[in-house]
């Protein structure tokens, strides 16, 4: 069964981000929050854990089309080609921030997604998210978890979140309420950015 932690995002605990930094290590997968919806996420690295969280999702790994969540822009050319001035500003306008951004990959994506033309790369404006990806020391890969329920899309609630996902996942994040809006997701591996998903993010600054 999967444990349940408290982290307080005003303050996250060092010893708790380390908690949930040493499962990722481990090859588990964790549920945490962002500044969108809860999402399910694991050591871009570990293969073990890629092929877990897309056998949940009831996909091919190879066809799986996650998040990459990361600390920052800093690592961005370790997944990506060379963007031009005019993406990489929309990139620092916009991001921490409740945004995907489809990127053009390069051919140092983990070998899992090498077939790939393209990534999602998410900077969530969320300590919580961040802190876990800064001390982990490489992104995480990671997919919202969607609900059942016919009227809300996404579950919001952790405790609820946990009752449903304690067998499927090693640990689970209460880190307040989580939205129920995801991210705008915009694809900027083409000429003009193209708005893929109206969420969260405001796309009038597009």
């Amino acid at each position: 069964m999967a444990e349940f932690i408290k982290i307080y995002e005003d303050k996250p605990s060092e010893a708790a981000i380390k908690k949930v930094v040493d499962v990722l290590r481990d090859g588990g997968l964790v549920i945490y929050p962002t500044d969108t919806v809860y999402g399910l996420g694991c050591d871009i690295t570990n293969s073990r854990a890629l092929e877990r969280i897309a056998k949940i999702k009831g996909i091919k790994l190879e066809k799986a089309n996650f998040s990459f969540i990361c600390h920052d822009l800093s690592n961005l050319s370790d997944y990506v080609r060379q963007i031009d001035t005019s993406t990489f500003k929309i990139l620092k306008r916009t991001l921490p921030g409740p945004y995907t951004f489809i990127l053009p990959g390069n051919n140092d994506l983990p070998k899992e997604f090498r077939k790939k033309k393209t990534v999602g790369i998410r900077v969530p404006d969320n300590r919580i998210a961040l802190e876990i990806v800064k001390m982990l020391g490489n992104p995480i890969v990671s997919t919202s978890i969607h609900d059942d329920d016919e009227v809300l899309e996404y579950s919001t609630d952790p405790e609820l979140i946990f009752e449903k996902w304690q067998n499927k996942v090693d640990l689970v994040i209460d880190g307040g309420y989580g939205d129920n809006v995801g991210s705008t997701i915009i694809d900027l591996s083409g000429y003009e950015p193209v708005v893929i998903r109206e969420g969260k993010g405001d796309i009038d600054i597009f």
